[in-house]
């Protein structure tokens, strides 16, 4: 199964890239040989705001940008977003790289990460909503990390024993219904 770790923050100095590496290197650690994860970062891409002249839903990319983001989210079985809360919803760039296109992301599962001022919680539940008319299955795959504004002094994200216990069942969660959906 090949899982997309979704970097949300575009931002300089972000912690999304901290906890992605986090979860990649815990991911790539698992004695489970069938699991691949990649880390895709949304700054890397730096998808321009969708001004497409289709409708995504459509599956036609008149733009080459939006044809290579189709191409690559087209590979994945499953996305584990990660996202910080911006003044209570989810980053400007994780939306528009949702939105950029339609049937790459149908009937796949999708996990969460989030962190901020509510532990990420209302950015969360504003992505599930947009996942959700995306057709993507909404396990209830979940991680609002606690007191990141402390927790964010280093270079790298040290997760707690909840955070990594919980990291193990949002990936179970993923592989029971990526197995259902195949």
């Amino acid at each position: 199964m090949h899982i997309y770790i979704i970097v949300g923050s575009i931002r300089e100095g972000r912690t999304a890239i901290k906890v992605a590496n986090w979860v990649n290197y815990s991911l790539s650690s698992q004695p489970n040989t069938d699991l691949q994860a990649e880390i895709i970062d949304l700054k890397q891409w730096a998808l321009p705001l969708f001004a497409g002249s289709h409708p995504p839903a459509t599956g036609i990319y008149d733009q080459p940008k939006q044809q290579a983001w189709a191409d690559k989210i087209a590979q994945a079985d499953a996305f584990i977003f990660i996202s910080p809360e911006y003044n209570h919803g989810y980053s400007p760039a994780l939306k528009n790289a949702l939105d950029y296109v339609g049937k790459e992301w149908q009937g796949k599962p999708a996990a969460f990460i989030g962190y901020g001022s509510s532990n990420g919680s209302r950015s969360i539940s504003q992505i599930r909503q947009v996942t959700s008319s995306l057709d993507m299955i909404d396990p209830n795959a979940v991680i609002e990390i606690r007191d990141i504004f402390k927790r964010n002094q280093k270079e790298k994200f040290d997760a707690n024993e909840f955070e990594e216990k919980a990291l193990t069942e949002l990936v179970q969660k993923l592989q029971k219904y990526h197995k259902e959906s195949v």
